[in-house]
């Protein structure tokens, strides 16, 4: 192929190989007991009834004013849902459940250290903390609605005390997650424009008691530098009566919560009634060039979609125990942890720190001392289960009618494994497609109206209609085997509002592409563009492909690195697998794959091998890698996943950027040091990359 012939290649065009899978089918006895178990449902949800079919989301919450209009769009695209309604998200999580739950757990929080006792808390005790809280942030720190108060906690219930806090007063909180760095914090904190910081002075983590309120230190120097100042920070305790902190409370700034809540002991803060389209939070994403991206979510159509997908799509009744195994410090954790169970009257689990500490039977003896029988997680975590305790959930007995995946592609071989060792051949499993700027699911299947498809998805939930297009704007018509840009023709009601402060932007980036007419006020012209790659079957189901932009162009075939990893997998040895791009003089760019093994096998070049035939049986010699590297494990952040530009930097010699929010940054200059010298014992030198090249190198697997 020519140069100009790779040119001319399209950029949604990403090369597709894998092999369709076979379904699987939910039980009788889970479809006997499922929300959704009528087909009709469909129907209900279909385009013809669109959008008035998401009255049946809004009304399983409790509105102080009905609304007037289902969906206001006259400001294409920044849509308002239930327009002329008027709610309050702490009542409908909290409030209204007290008259028939009042005695029943909202959570029941585990701590790290297994010494530690369980707590339970009611729905009557989480009422009495958040009144306290809200008076707090109302009295001494003088919020109000429309105010901005940004949190930096780990998973302690003082975290989703904090938010329904700030929800009972109509105050917009921003939640950054806990594992980022103060310097990260502050930035966020001047952008969204808050004067409050709520964090803690520790919590564990890996059997440590890590300090965390030293970063509130960085948090308020970097606000300062961006000429912006925090007055008051607030600190809770991870243990009463003590600090778990080396960094000094500054007087006049720093204050203990637990100090100021005696002065409003008994307090009862009435929940401001605000209209539906008001702010409710603020979830920054993970860009990291340029200014913070804080997408703004809002009261009534985001309470109202969580409400219906945490009903439907993870299946959750009132005398469910559910668990969601992610962090709240993500749109995860605010969706199906907090406001989508809560709105329910569900019990949630909440678990403190790592899965795999002590050991990687821990999330099972969790599951199985609660009775968990609904649990949600991402496939970074199942990875990791799968590597560390292949065989340890049949040591437990615990039994779970429905599984979650979310976060990323799961590959099919994980997927089984989630299936048949976790589920034990008995949960229905979503597989759960969607985006912090989503406020939920996209894309999953019914658990008991369609069967499942390990790799898959499954298709548009309800009142979703996705397309695939090219980059020319046309339709990628399913059953094609072509790969292209997954889009939603349709505003939802939990789709953000704007990118807090940068309207622009929000237009931009996420409607700009694909707008037939920047005139029309016709929802029809502006669809959303997700930014993510996918293949439509020919049964309707949609495979995501993984990031447009996490895509690797070999002679002019863009390769999807979930398919590269994918394949891997299917090595019986492989626990993990990386793909990244090298600069290659002859092919553009090449394959190089990291593969880190299961717990006792041993690296070897029959290992390497196997890996580089699986790619080539599974895709084909295109994407044949030039280099299979075994190392003993990958660098990751404290979510637990793959930071796939560090190793992109060791590949092609370059700087690996800032790794010192990594969770084993140690392993970077192990793996550094054993690829790097081997490249140059085979005489595979490094040159000078062109700025375009560096960028490329730096950017990689890192969406916008």
């Amino acid at each position: 192929m020519t140069a100009g012939e790779q040119d001319e290649v399209p950029e949604a065009q990403i090369a597709v190989h894998w092999r369709e899978e076979e379904y699987y089918r939910p039980s009788p006895r889970f479809i006997g007991q499922a929300n959704a178990a009528d087909p009709a449902i469909m129907e209900r949800f279909n385009e013809q009834h669109f959008p008035d079919c998401f009255k049946e989301y809004a009304d399983l919450l409790s509105w102080d004013a009905y609304w007037h209009t289902i969906l206001d769009t006259s400001n294409p695209p920044f849509w308002k849902w239930f327009v002329g309604g008027r709610l309050n998200a702490c009542y409908n999580c909290v409030d209204r459940h007290l008259a028939t739950r009042r005695n029943k757990a909202a959570f029941i929080w585990v701590p790290e250290p297994e010494s530690e006792a369980t707590q339970s808390i009611t729905y009557q005790e989480l009422y009495r903390q958040v009144n306290g809280f809200a008076a707090v942030l109302r009295g001494f720190c003088g919020v109000q609605a429309g105010d901005r108060v940004t949190f930096h906690l780990p998973m302690v219930p003082e975290l989703p005390v904090s938010m329904l806090a700030c929800a009972r007063l109509g105050v917009v909180h921003s939640e950054v997650f806990g594992g980022f760095s103060g310097t990260a914090c502050g930035g966020r904190v001047a952008d969204s424009g808050s004067n409050v910081l709520v964090t803690m002075d520790g919590y564990y983590r890996n059997g440590e008691l890590v300090d965390h309120k030293i970063k509130a230190e960085e948090a308020v120097a970097a606000a300062r530098e961006l000429g912006h100042e925090i007055d008051k920070v607030l600190v809770w305790r991870r243990h009463q009566g003590e600090y778990a902190s080396s960094s000094p409370m500054v007087d006049g700034r720093d204050f203990f919560v637990d100090e100021l809540l005696a002065e409003y002991r008994g307090a009862v803060v009435d929940p401001v009634s605000m209209p539906a389209e008001a702010p409710l939070f603020l979830m920054y994403t993970s860009g990291t060039t340029g200014r913070p991206k804080g997408c703004q979510h809002s009261t009534g159509g985001y309470l109202s979609y969580v409400a219906g997908t945490s009903k439907y799509y993870q299946d959750i009744h009132p005398e469910d125990t559910y668990w969601c195994a992610a962090d709240i410090g993500w749109i995860t954790g605010h969706s199906y942890i907090v406001y989508g169970p809560l709105a329910l009257g569900a019990t949630s689990v909440m678990y403190e720190g790592v899965p795999t500490y002590p050991d990687p039977g821990r999330v099972w003896r969790i599951a199985e001392r609660l009775g968990v029988n609904i649990f949600h997680t991402a496939p970074t975590t199942i990875r990791m289960l799968r590597k560390l305790g292949p065989d340890e959930p049949a040591k437990y007995d615990y039994h779970l009618k429905h599984m979650t995946t979310v976060g990323e592609p799961i590959e099919p071989e994980v997927w089984r494994w989630y299936y048949e060792v976790v589920g034990k051949g008995e949960a229905a499993i979503v597989d759960t497609w969607w985006q912090t700027e989503t406020g939920g699911f996209l894309g999953s299947t019914l658990p008991a109206l369609q069967p499942m498809k390990p790799g898959s998805c499954g298709p548009g939930v309800l009142g979703v209609y996705p397309v695939i297009y090219d980059e020319n704007g046309d339709v990628i018509e399913a059953g094609s085997e072509r790969a292209g840009n997954i889009c939603i023709r349709n505003p939802w009601p939990g789709v953000f509002q704007t990118i807090w402060g940068q309207p622009e932007r929000f237009v931009q980036l996420y409607y700009e592409k694909y707008c037939r007419d920047p005139e029309s006020k016709d929802w029809h012209d502006w669809p959303y563009f997700a930014g993510d790659g996918a293949v439509q079957a020919a049964d309707g189901y949609f495979r995501i492909l993984g990031r447009v932009d996490d895509v690797i162009n070999v002679a002019g075939h863009r390769l999807g690195t979930k398919e590269l990893e994918s394949a891997c997998l299917t090595v019986a040895d492989v626990a993990e697998a990386a793909a990244v791009p090298v600069l290659d003089e002859v092919r553009g760019r090449a394959v190089e794959m990291y593969v880190a093994l299961k717990p006792g096998v041993d690296p070897s070049p029959d290992i390497e091998g196997q890996v580089a035939q699986a790619i080539v049986r599974e895709i084909g010699k295109i994407a044949r890698p030039k280099n299979v590297w075994i190392v003993s494990d990958m660098p990751k952040t404290r979510s637990g996943k793959i930071m796939r530009r560090v190793i992109a930097g060791i590949s092609n010699f370059t700087d690996v950027g800032d790794v010192s929010t990594l969770a084993n940054p140690e392993i970077v200059d192990h793996i550094r040091h054993r690829v790097q010298s081997e490249k140059l014992a085979r005489g595979e030198l490094p040159r000078d990359l062109t700025p375009q090249e560096a960028e490329e190198v730096r950017s990689f697997g890192q969406s916008e």
